[in-house]
């Protein structure tokens, strides 16, 4: 296995997938990037920060769900769907954006069901979080927009449902960008127990599994999600403002019964929806990822992650793993921008 280490206190270099050299990163700030750099596939130095919002968000009515997205880059650019995980939302992604669309990408950051802007059309829908569900919101979003291949990057929920895309509908996905790797599961896996430390660190879903921790999710999301962000990235020293514009997205009606229910079904304390069964089936048989994959860690993630060497085998074609260093916690795309569009640059070049 390839794997890279990049400073993220230092300017990444690029490297090209399945090779070691690398070339220095250009010092320029986003405002001011030339054609030359653009040409280059360089991904032009930048804090963390230094944007706080999209310019605007699109709706648009796909599969079960009215998806509200931000978008960016060319209209007629190659496609790159960005997927955010939780407690997180599109803003993870706010500085990635821009980076990739600087370089000819259009850009879709959607929410996820239950976050934001995304609605569901019907009451009467189930408000399903299973794995597979929200994967196929995302074939459903790319039929609404009429694309028919891009490039997936994701963390956390997001890392899994780029994962699914890529292992379940190849022909969809030209690429994919992975934090912490091979992330698929089953209700059929999620049956076996593991060490006790690595238990303790999926603490929340036992709460989750309670009414009381219904209730206390209800009435304490805030604080819940902050202590997540703290513990998952014990060196992101993000400011209230950050976190705030972030924390709006849970006021969706949505939001807890899409959470509750996500981790519940992991547990199989929650039926899923027959509809998704063939997906699961195929889930629970471990696929292995054929598209070229870069996949990502960084040197302080505080969320459950597995080692890059359980899953190497898990991807069959161009791969790359590389380790962002520099205290770089579990919200990768959000504390490390550079890095991650980086690697979106370089796998689509694969």
């Amino acid at each position: 296995m390839a794997t890279i280490t990049i400073p993220h206190v230092v300017n990444p270099h690029r490297r090209r997938l399945l090779g070691v050299a690398a070339m220095a990163i250009a010092a320029a700030q986003l405002a001011t990037i030339g054609s030359a750099a653009a040409q280059s596939g360089k991904v032009p130095a930048i804090k963390p920060g230094t944007n706080t919002s999209f310019p605007s968000l699109k709706q648009i009515d796909a599969g079960v769900l009215n998806v509200g997205y931000a978008e960016a880059g060319p209209s007629d650019g190659p496609v790159v769907f960005l997927l955010h995980g939780w407690p997180y939302d599109i803003h993870s992604f706010v500085d990635v954006a821009p980076l990739l669309a600087s370089q000819g990408y259009r850009v879709i950051v959607p929410y996820v069901r239950g976050c934001g802007a995304t609605r569901f059309l019907t009451h009467s829908t189930m408000r399903n979080g299973q794995d597979a569900a929200v994967a196929a919101d995302m074939i459903a979003l790319m039929d609404a927009l009429k694309i028919q291949k891009a490039i997936f990057g994701g963390f956390d929920w997001g890392g899994r449902t780029a994962d699914i895309v890529a292992a379940l509908w190849p022909e969809r996905c030209k690429a994919l960008v992975s934090v912490s790797g091979y992330v698929l599961a089953s209700q059929e896996f999620n049956k076996m127990p593991l060490p006790p430390k690595a238990e303790y660190q999926w603490w929340y879903q036992y709460y989750f599994a309670t009414e009381r921790g219904v209730l206390g999710y209800e009435k304490y999301r805030q604080d819940f999600n902050k202590l997540i962000w703290q513990t998952a990235s014990p060196q992101w020293d993000f400011d209230d403002a950050t976190f705030d514009r972030t924390a709006a997205s849970c006021s969706n009606p949505d939001y807890v019964a899409i959470v509750i229910h996500n981790y519940r079904w992991r547990l199989g304390l929650a039926a899923g929806e027959a509809k998704y069964n063939d997906i699961e089936r195929r889930l629970a048989a471990g696929p292995v990822i054929t598209v070229p994959t870069i996949t990502m860690e960084g040197d302080a993630n505080g969320a459950p992650h597995a080692d890059p060497e359980a899953y190497r085998k898990k991807f069959a074609g161009d791969y790359e793993h590389r380790l962002i260093t520099g205290g770089v916690g579990h919200n990768l795309p959000q504390e490390a921008p550079q890095a991650f569009a980086q690697a979106v640059i370089d796998v689509a070049g694969s």
